[in-house]
């Protein structure tokens, strides 16, 4: 399960440095402003990357919703909390949302496996 992480993670990286390397400016602040938008402020991080989830979800985007469920595991969301979220990425996205569900839940699992399970709540 863990070369699915991997798989997912160097590709993602090759080609933001792809993206990068050319040197657009507008592509540069788009970058920025995501990167700012998930910093600590009036919500928290975990807070904001529960919402960038469910965003994506909602959206199918399966590439956003790998990025963002390895962000909750490292923001240390339980497995209890990453299931509300998907209820309500379900409940808001349609049942359109469980085929993107069922591959999150996959990738949710192979991160527990490779990165431990979080057990605490809230």
């Amino acid at each position: 399960m863990s070369k699915l992480i991997e798989e997912f993670q160097d590709y993602r990286s090759r080609m933001n440095e792809k993206i990068l390397g050319a040197d657009n400016k507008v592509m540069k602040r788009i970058y920025s402003v995501d990167t700012l938008a998930y910093q600590e402020g009036a919500l928290s991080v975990k807070t904001k990357e529960m919402l960038g989830l469910v965003s994506s979800m909602v959206l199918r985007c399966d590439d956003c919703i790998k990025y963002h469920l390895k962000k909750c595991h490292e923001e240390g969301i339980s497995n209890d909390e990453i299931f509300e979220v998907f209820g309500i990425a379900n409940l808001v996205g349609g049942t359109i949302v469980i085929p993107h569900t069922r591959r999150a839940v996959e990738y949710w699992e192979a991160l527990n496996e490779k990165y431990g399970v979080n057990t605490h709540t809230n």
